[in-house]
């Protein structure tokens, strides 16, 4: 198998998955991404067409998957005023599904206050949920591209879920929340999108939105 000398990180993945961690599957050695301090303003105008522009948002569960994270992703429909929002929220706990199994992926489409209900209460998760989401980062982009995202999140909800080792290639990689939710936005063209990498933390990952909102998420 073409692990190179990431034997420790593949011993976690083994261990994660035999103490039955849940969530996005993020184990405690995986690589994280360079951070820097974010911006925390306010940024205006997420609920509405907005003259067109386009916008997007990373849900968080800081306390999901032993604390190290689990996000979902939202962005508006250019002059519509509404968004399409989802997640892949992998209920099971397994730190491997295989393309086309449940991975309690989901998505669908409502206006900027729906879509923060929503997420704030975990409306669509496949079950019962121990941590809804609880904080969110926005941002406009002035570049989209709708399309793109529709046709990503199809591809995502059906490719499987994996932290560890590609059973089919030999590599050490992942297909999970975070992966989902940078899939979408990057396809989205989202505008200060920063680079997620196989096997990064999510915790870590949402600190490096520089200039995005942030804000606490309560039911609503």
């Amino acid at each position: 198998m073409n692990i190179g000398g990431h034997r420790g990180l593949v011993v976690a993945a083994v261990i994660g998955a035999l103490i039955g961690m849940t969530g996005c599957q993020q184990t405690a050695t995986r690589a994280t991404a360079h951070t820097a301090p974010s911006g925390t303003g306010t940024i205006t105008g997420m609920a509405g067409a907005a003259g067109g522009s386009g916008a997007a948002c990373v849900f968080v569960k800081p306390d999901g998957a032993e604390k190290f994270g689990h996000v979902g992703w939202g962005f508006r429909l250019p002059g519509t005023g509404r968004w399409v929002y989802g997640a892949v929220e992998n209920p099971s706990g397994k730190l491997y599904t295989p393309p086309g199994g449940d991975i309690g992926a989901w998505h669908t489409e409502g206006s900027y206050d729906r879509m923060l209900s929503d997420m704030s209460t975990d409306a669509h998760y496949p079950g019962e949920s121990e941590h809804p989401y609880s904080r969110y980062r926005c941002t406009k982009s002035r570049t989209y591209d709708v399309p793109a995202a529709r046709a990503m999140i199809t591809a995502v909800e059906s490719r499987g879920f994996l932290v560890g080792v590609d059973p089919e290639t030999g590599r050490l990689t992942s297909r999970d929340c975070l992966d989902a939710t940078y899939d979408v936005l990057k396809s989205y063209r989202t505008r200060r999108l920063p680079y997620a990498p196989a096997l990064s933390v999510p915790n870590v990952w949402v600190e490096s939105l520089w200039g995005w909102s942030d804000k606490k998420l309560t039911p609503r």
